[in-house]
């Protein structure tokens, strides 16, 4: 699969899932569905995430599921939508947790999230492409492996990584997650429907940021 257009570092990092049986079969599934439905992201955005934050840049993952499924909603990046999109209800509820956590307005209120993918944050889907208006459309066809095989490279070859996991999914996901080299920060989904029942006052930000002081790292700056 030496025709997989992803940043150079997380290439040769993953060199070895290209190669596998799932992903060509990923790959075709994927190249249909865009010939013949609206896909979400952009082709070019699929694996935006990766772009804007190189494999040695990482310094915190967060976890999200699917791709947004609405016109110009998905960027390529979890939780994040296109510039000058209307903030969906989880985002809109980080934002909020932003400002309570540490306890100053947002600089930025767009969605895009670029400029914390640009700090070394990973905004990972564990899907990386959805069908419009059809929620979980991709689940199943193989970017769950691919993106295991991805939170597998980072917990083995990086260490003192902060996994920010909202949500079940996210944390089965991260389940195997070396809590002995990073730190994992878990919650629930900042979802309006659970949002209330423990994401809101779990103060994810400030603690990533305590976390990566004390490796002597730079703060993300999250406003």
């Amino acid at each position: 699969m030496s025709d997989v257009k992803i940043e150079s570092s997380w290439k040769a990092v993953l060199q070895e899932e290209f190669g596998k049986d799932y992903f060509k079969t990923l790959t075709e599934f994927v190249r249909g569905e865009y010939q013949h439905s609206i896909i979400y992201p952009p082709p070019k955005n699929i694996f935006r995430a990766f772009e804007l934050t190189p494999f040695d840049n990482v310094e915190v993952v967060i976890l999200g599921q699917d791709p947004y499924h609405g016109p110009k909603q998905a960027n390529g990046l979890c939780f994040a939508v296109g510039e000058g999109v209307a903030l969906p209800p989880s985002l809109q509820n980080i934002f909020k947790e932003i400002e309570s956590d540490l306890g100053e307005p947002l600089v930025h209120r767009t969605g895009d999230l670029e400029r914390w993918a640009k700090q070394g944050v990973l905004l990972l889907n564990a899907t990386l492409t959805v069908r419009a208006h059809k929620a979980g459309s991709h689940q199943g066809k193989g970017w769950e492996q691919f993106t295991d095989a991805v939170i597998r490279a980072l917990n083995e070859r990086k260490e003192n990584l902060v996994f920010i996991l909202w949500g079940n999914y996210a944390r089965q996901k991260g389940a195997h997650i070396d809590r002995s080299k990073h730190i994992v920060i878990e919650s629930a989904h900042p979802s309006p429907f659970s949002a209330a029942s423990g994401f809101f006052g779990s103060k994810p930000f400030s603690k990533a940021n305590a976390y990566l002081a004390m490796q002597g790292k730079k703060a993300i700056d999250w406003l």
